[in-house]
């Protein structure tokens, strides 16, 4: 993989997290293909050559396969796969949760990885290289109270790209984990502001309890995020394979663990 141009899709790559990951590999001159539900978003995005992109929803088997099959027109076959597409998923204690958004929270974060996956490794068995990187989170490392249907589904993406990286090693195709601990931006502001409804706590005090956590006292930012998957992806990170990888400043305890 190292000697071929990077084709790369990337999924929710419109904004945040995604969208950093789009422009690190559009710097380091890889041709990229964004799959994202938000039109708005997707509008917004530069006049590239080197940049396409889908409206679509990567829970959905037959849209992820329509999706495929224009990035493919549009890139070539596909030799990176970056599955950024997630959502927040509710904010309440167990007994609490409505199965519908538990089922929605695991169809975007856990099944959407498997469905982009699938089409992507047929590309890159041919070409007998390749790289996945899967967005899970420290909370696939640690749990989450109250966030239960996203810790369950960040979990699964480890396990999901521990057995990749053994099925597809033999074949030159890497898969790693990456996991952000708490990343700057609106999402985790609305986070923070639904647990702060919970708990009956205004939203700055959920932060401050948050940063307590993390060894270096700071959250950390979408461009942290994309320089470890543009490095996962390169030459220098050849032979790391099977890692969930936190990017979070050390996470010393999940600040939502205080008593409930």
């Amino acid at each position: 993989m190292e000697d071929q141009e990077q084709r790369v899709i990337v999924t929710a790559g419109a904004s945040g997290i995604g969208r950093a990951i789009v422009d690190a590999f559009l710097e380091s001159g890889a041709r990229v293909h964004v799959a994202d539900l938000d039109t708005s978003a997707v509008d917004k995005l530069p006049a590239d050559n080197n940049l396409s992109a889908s409206v679509t929803d990567v829970a959905d088997a037959d849209g992820v396969r329509k999706m495929f099959a224009t990035a493919h027109e549009n890139l070539g076959p596909v030799t990176t796969l970056v599955n950024c597409a997630g959502i927040a998923g509710p904010t309440a204690v167990m007994e609490d949760i409505d199965p519908a958004a538990w089922r929605q929270c695991v169809a975007v974060n856990l099944e959407a990885s498997f469905l982009c996956a699938q089409q992507a490794i047929p590309h890159m068995k041919a070409a007998k290289a390749g790289a996945i990187i899967n967005m899970s989170s420290t909370a696939g490392l640690f749990g989450y109270p109250m966030r239960t249907p996203y810790a369950a589904a960040k979990w699964g993406l480890i396990g999901l790209t521990k057995s990749m990286a053994m099925e597809l090693g033999p074949w030159g195709i890497r898969v790693n984990a990456i996991c952000p601990g708490s990343v700057e931006g609106p999402r985790m502001d609305a986070v923070m502001a639904a647990e702060a409804t919970k708990r009956g706590s205004a939203p700055e005090d959920v932060r401050t309890t948050y940063t307590k956590g993390v060894s270096l006292r700071t959250f950390v930012t979408a461009q942290d995020i994309a320089n470890m998957a543009l490095f996962l992806c390169s030459p220098a990170g050849a032979r790391v394979s099977g890692q969930a990888i936190p990017v979070d400043g050390h996470t010393e305890f999940n600040g939502t663990m205080e008593a409930q």
